[in-house]
């Protein structure tokens, strides 16, 4: 649509509450925003154009067309935003880059025998959720710590079909796991041990260590001290993981600070989680700086609180931002309770909001400086290759031995940082033998043939291409692109002695050194080292699986269960295959014992 048919269509629209969906040429939703009049907001966007900032006036220039829905109330309107910007992540929105979801523990309370582990979300299950925690890696640490204090578990055996059935395994010989599978296993103790569980979890770790220090007591009374020195060596245990207070920013938050600061090319929105007083736990989020300060804080909330799955009583704001109450009434519908938003003018609440903001400060400092290294770093790179706006570069390199299993990887960078979730893997088919550029030919020709063919995986075309070789690599490149008429400047990677790239190479065989230019040494380097590593990583996962595998399965009677426990017992093909027959009856039924031993047998043979 031509600009005026917009602007038409926007004063048409009714004076209700609702939300507008703007979407460019290829129908891509760009923006998702909500208005109490959807006439008069949407019309501002097509009215004084001078006005707006210069995001603004970009965002304007690439709407095609949009969609209004309306809504029966504002807030009906607010949750289906909220709703919509999680669906589309429009390219124009303010979006907390660091919405990654939360892990929870899981206590599956309902079996006989409880047990805790890591999940994603909370279902409606009958278990207990412990969390969310901050990260993946938190979560891992309190589990391990967890089963390291009260010897839980931490094994593939089901409790209680595989209760004496065999041999504890080595966390029991390594004093990690009381052995909870041998036969005579208490299970009034097992069902003790998961409450002392359940209350760290919850928080309890003081009632924890009183009740292991008082049965520490009896012991010792009773002159049992081995168990006493047993209970003393838990009570150190429980004391040290309740004083790292490692059960963190999850349920037991009772208030979180919002503080939010701007320096340089940055703005970091930051969340302070407290219980009691207590200092638990941070989160910040980093976003280029907005136009308006108030919707991106209040735009960044909503992401924030719904992805985690929880909200405190109350939230301490740095200053009043649209939607509080709306917002407000969403999180007790979804979670049951209300959470409280505050703007603190006096106290002890005001001195936490500017910690809050002190903290968002420091890490806005940190990320500017960064950001300020990788734009310089970029910039000078532009001026060394004459290429305008390298916003996104595409890198590639091939990873084989002596030909065999030959596999390529595409690593993308975008503003000089590595964007994993668009990096690609490609397995090379039919070239026989060792021809890395037959290799490099066939992968980059089926990225842009994707390309051409309109695949959601491959839309984005690189501002650069950076080839893993020299000239005639980058000419392979070349030719592809030329056959598709496209045009994209290329450059290949010319190694040094140590293997870093101390110069890049244009098709045409023109040297630029980067070795005497720290900065974009440094960022070329990094670009080198991430495509290298994604591809040697896939290439030895696909060799690994290829030679752990691939004789066994030729073997009759050899399934998927039986070549695990070959490899359990024996550690290796090779030494499978100088196994005596006597050994392989140890594991094997003789049929089976006697098919691997005449298959590696007449093999050597």
């Amino acid at each position: 649509m031509t600009f005026d048919v917009l602007k038409d269509k926007a004063r048409d629209l009714p004076l209700a509450p609702g939300v507008y969906i703007m979407r460019d040429k290829s129908n891509h939703v760009i923006y998702v925003g909500k208005a109490k009049k959807l006439k008069n907001r949407v019309s501002q966007y097509f009215q004084d154009t001078a006005s707006h900032s210069v995001k603004t006036r970009q965002m304007v220039s690439k709407i095609d067309h949009f969609d209004v829905i309306v809504a029966a109330s504002e807030f009906e309107a607010l949750v289906l935003e909220c709703s919509l910007i999680k669906r589309y992540l429009p390219k124009y929105n303010i979006l907390l880059k660091d919405d990654k979801g939360y892990p929870y523990i899981r206590l599956n309370i309902k079996d006989r025998y409880p047990t805790v582990t890591m999940v994603n979300k909370i279902a409606s299950d009958g278990s207990e959720y412990f969390g969310p925690f901050g990260s993946r890696s938190v979560t891992n640490s309190i589990l391990e710590a967890l089963r390291t204090t009260f010897k839980l578990p931490n094994c593939s055996k089901v409790f209680p079909r595989d209760i004496g059935k065999s041999r504890p395994c080595l966390n029991y010989h390594m004093d990690q796991c009381a052995g909870w599978c041998l036969a005579q296993t208490d299970y009034s103790a097992y069902i003790h041990t998961i409450e002392q569980a359940r209350q760290m979890l919850q928080g309890n770790y003081k009632t924890v260590a009183g009740e292991i220090k008082q049965q520490m007591l009896e012991a010792s009374e009773e002159m049992n001290f081995e168990l006493a020195a047993n209970l003393r060596d838990r009570l150190r245990a429980v004391e040290a993981l309740g004083q790292k207070q490692l059960v963190t920013a999850g349920s037991l938050a009772d208030t979180d600070v919002i503080g939010y600061a701007e320096m340089g090319l940055k703005a970091c929105f930051a969340v302070l989680h407290f219980s009691g007083g207590n200092l638990l736990d941070k989160d910040y989020s980093f976003l280029s700086i907005p136009d308006d300060r108030k919707t991106a804080v209040s735009s960044l909330l909503k992401q924030y609180y719904l992805s985690r799955g929880v909200a405190p009583k109350r939230v301490l704001l740095p200053f009043a931002v649209e939607d509080s109450e709306l917002f407000s009434q969403l999180l007790q519908q979804k979670y049951g309770r209300k959470t409280r938003f505050l703007i603190p003018q006096r106290g002890d609440n005001l001195q936490l909001v500017s910690l809050a903001n002190k903290n968002a400060l420091e890490e806005a400092q940190r990320a500017t400086g960064r950001e300020e290294k990788i734009s310089s770093a970029l910039s000078l790179l532009e001026k060394m290759l004459s290429v305008k706006g390298l916003e996104r570069i595409e890198s590639y390199d091939i990873s084989n031995i002596s030909g065999s299993d030959t596999v390529a990887s595409m690593v993308v960078f975008k503003n000089g940082k590595p964007a994993k979730s668009e990096y690609k893997r490609f397995k090379i088919e039919g070239l026989p033998g060792q021809d890395d550029y037959g290799a490099m030919r066939q992968v980059l020709s089926r990225r842009f043939d994707r390309y051409l063919a309109g695949d959601d995986g491959f839309l984005n075309t690189p501002d650069l291409l950076l080839i893993d070789g020299g000239t005639e690599h980058a000419n392979v490149a070349l030719d592809v692109l030329r056959e598709r008429e496209l045009v994209i400047p290329v450059f290949g990677m010319v190694k040094d002695n140590r293997h870093r790239t101390r110069a890049l190479v244009t098709p045409e065989g023109q040297e630029i050194g980067i070795d005497s230019n720290p900065a974009v040494f440094s960022l070329i380097g990094n670009i080198q080292e991430e495509t290298h590593r994604f591809a040697i990583t896939y290439h030895r996962k696909l060799r690994s699986k290829r030679l752990r595998y691939s004789e066994l399965d030729t073997i009759v009677g050899i399934g998927p269960k039986r070549k695990q426990e070959l490899l359990r017992s024996f550690g290796s093909i090779t030494a499978i295959r100088n196994a005596g027959l006597s050994e392989l009856e140890r594991i094997l039924p003789k049929d089976a014992a006697s098919a691997v031993y005449q298959h590696f047998h007449n093999a050597k043979e």
